[in-house]
């Protein structure tokens, strides 16, 4: 899959699974997607639990909280392929530690009927991990540090959840490549144009003299913060 094959359209990805390993034949339980077009959410999401056939490690479950009970009656990751398949196909696809989440989705895909392709035969992956730490050498860029870095709010992630954590992937995305953040119901409001004949000379008589507001340090604070996540950025030079 090369870059003209890929449309502007973005799935940020993120899985849980029983284990750290498919050689130990660990499964994934749980694919969490979001979708951006023009580095917009669009509200488009997939979101699956799954049942493993297998047990979940102790270790996984205290990262995720989520129980061999609860996915007994989920159904089996060739039930919902075709689905899942079907919403990242010619996306790029943005993950944390991609290796890891690829890895565990060319597992399945090698477990179902007559299915030969793999992650790289209709997708682009993007690394944030593998891009934050080019951007921030010698620093933590685990997604909890990232979403500290550029002022997201995780406080609500106390286990790891695949949409929770892709949707969290999604915001610090945006920032960390470019800062445009916009999220689904801030679509710019619609501006009445405003035409001046090139006739008609500017005059100044009877105009309201213009009040300065300035900004205060809060307000200033945060502005800085804003242009710290901007790459090469003419304010800061």
């Amino acid at each position: 899959m090369t870059k003209s094959n890929i449309s502007n359209r973005i799935v940020v990805l993120d899985t849980e699974t029983t284990g750290l390993s498919t050689r130990e034949g660990h499964r994934i339980i749980e694919i969490g997607c979001v979708e951006l077009i023009n580095r917009r959410l669009t509200g488009k999401r997939f979101h699956a639990y799954l049942n493993p056939e297998r047990k979940i490690d102790d270790g996984a479950t205290a990262v995720h909280g989520i129980s061999n009970e609860f996915l007994d009656d989920k159904p089996f990751f060739k039930q919902i392929s075709a689905e899942f398949i079907a919403f990242i196909k010619n996306a790029e696809l943005v993950i944390h530690n991609a290796p890891f989440d690829v890895g565990f989705i060319n597992n399945e895909f090698s477990r179902l009927d007559n299915h030969t392709e793999t992650i790289a035969d209709f997708c682009l992956v993007f690394d944030t991990l593998v891009y934050a730490r080019k951007k921030h050498p010698g620093q933590r860029n685990s997604l909890d540090a990232l979403c500290k870095r550029y002022g997201i709010d995780n406080s609500h992630r106390e286990l790891h959840g695949a949409l929770l954590d892709a949707e969290i992937l999604a915001e610090v995305f945006l920032l960390m490549t470019g800062g445009q953040s916009s999220l689904i119901d801030d679509a710019p409001a619609k501006v009445k144009p405003v035409v001046a004949s090139l006739n008609t000379p500017r005059s100044t008589a009877n105009r309201p003299a213009l009040s300065v507001v300035r900004c205060n340090e809060e307000e200033l604070s945060a502005h800085q913060i804003s242009l710290d996540t901007i790459e090469s950025c003419l304010w800061n030079q």
